[in-house]
């Protein structure tokens, strides 16, 4: 079973949470499509340029030297390399569901093995007659006995590939979408770099990705607008990240799907009224 998330009792998102993918993709639960109020779709599923980007999803390319983010591992020296290293992101149960969002328990496990735990929510939630707001709150215990680390191209030597972790893949349209934040604009300029809020604009949708905790503002986005339109916030941009026997990770993110283009003080409006 599927579940359809509604907000103003419209439907806006579906979720996926036992997909059937091959196991190159790294299969894991996901939302598409997820549309705008007005039924623009606002998110992509298994695209030709990159098979394993699933809408909106969490995924990391390694977790222990496993991926969770699909298709080739990048290997330092080697550059990206086919690998039998893929993990499963595995739907536990539910502890909530609701019309407007849900909880969810999940395992995370590769090599015949559990690697992480993680409790999810979601929520849709209305903010004005064209705009509604999805939070996206994700927490990844390690249950071993041991610490483990989260790592990225980048950290494995790929420089500026940080990506893993909360990532939405858009449509890819005729013309390359828009990107700024409150104070800077462009690929080049917001790629890599912290801001409390970052928008994504195409030819008739706004999608406006907000860090919701202090924690989360810390993480470098990670953009690509001309390759192709996708945003991810990066546990892992430039170190790995530990997390101990026992420990706790939690990132949250509010995206704000909007009808329409919106420009930097209507975004930065939203975002208040989304995080208030």
């Amino acid at each position: 079973m599927n579940l359809l998330l509604r907000c103003a009792g419209r439907p806006v998102a579906r979720y996926l949470h036992r997909p059937g993918l091959a196991p190159r993709l790294s299969p894991r639960p996901y939302l598409h499509p997820v549309t705008t109020l007005g039924g623009t779709p606002v998110t992509e599923e298994g695209p030709r340029d990159h098979l394993h980007h699933l809408g909106v999803s969490v995924a990391v390319p390694d977790v222990a030297g496993h991926n969770f983010w699909g298709g080739r591992t990048y290997v330092r020296d080697r550059g990206p390399t086919e690998l039998d290293n893929h993990g499963t992101q595995r739907h536990d149960g539910w502890k909530l569901h609701d019309p407007d969002g849900f909880v969810e328990d999940l395992s995370w496990r590769a090599g015949g093995r559990e690697l992480l735990r993680e409790r999810r929510t979601v929520a849709a939630g209305a903010l004005t007659a064209t705009a509604w707001a999805l939070d996206f709150t994700f927490s990844l215990t390690n249950p071993g006995p041991g610490g483990l680390f989260l790592g990225s191209p980048a950290t494995n030597g790929r420089q500026g590939a940080g990506y893993g972790g909360f990532f939405w893949r858009a449509p890819k349209e005729a013309a390359v979408p828009d990107v700024f934040t409150a104070d800077a604009e462009g690929e080049d300029a917001v790629h890599g770099r912290t801001a409390d809020w970052l928008a994504l604009t195409g030819s008739a949708w706004t999608l406006v990705f907000a860090g919701a905790t202090e924690r989360t503002r810390k993480d470098p986005w990670f953009v690509r607008t001309r390759q192709y339109p996708g945003v991810g916030s990066s546990l892992a941009w430039d170190e790995r990240l530990e997390i101990a026997a026992g420990a706790t990770v939690v990132r949250r993110v509010v995206t704000i799907v909007a009808d329409g283009a919106l420009h930097r003080g209507d975004a930065a409006a939203l975002v208040r009224k989304a995080l208030s």
